[in-house]
């Protein structure tokens, strides 16, 4: 089998798995990272989603071959830096977002390159930003959601991380 190197979550991996294995199950199965969750597997859901180079993607839908020494992949397990938990998550937790939370890992890390682009842009978060994001969420909080997005935009447009 050919193997693959890549970073994750800032430490380089080398896989020996088959090019055509998606990189969720890579993430999951051969690193042990659960955070990324398998939902529907065919790239609707979004569960899964993490960051490839610091946009948002679905592992789910990415063939490992796909992925080269160069990229950096960041799954929820490496969005905190240190002890202290990233500024989306504590929103998270400040407006009481999660209920069954299963789909919390793939909504936050959505989230985050979604307030990272708009702040490069240099720009105010929008609605449609917002409708944008297509991460199901089965209990149905989305307003808790787009509230605590919001409010990292906020803190992100005056000057906080």
């Amino acid at each position: 089998m050919p193997a693959y190197t890549f970073r994750v979550n800032g430490e380089q991996v080398t896989v020996d798995v088959p090019g055509d294995v998606r990189l969720l199950w890579v993430l999951r199965d051969v690193l042990g990272l659960t955070g990324p969750k398998y939902g529907c597997g065919i790239n609707v859901c979004k569960a899964c989603t993490s960051h490839l180079n610091g946009k948002a993607v679905n592992p789910c839908a990415i063939p490992v071959s796909d992925v080269g020494p160069d990229d950096e992949v960041t799954t929820i397990e490496g969005l905190a830096t240190g002890e202290d938990l990233h500024p989306m998550q504590q929103a998270w937790l400040d407006h009481d977002v999660a209920q069954c939370g299963y789909c919390q890992p793939g909504q936050i890390m959505a989230a985050v390159a979604l307030v990272r682009r708009v702040a490069a842009e240099n720009r105010e978060l929008t609605d449609a930003d917002l409708d944008g994001l297509r991460n199901i969420c089965r209990c149905g909080t989305y307003p808790r959601i787009r509230a605590a997005i919001r409010a990292v935009a906020q803190a992100s447009s005056m000057g906080t991380r």
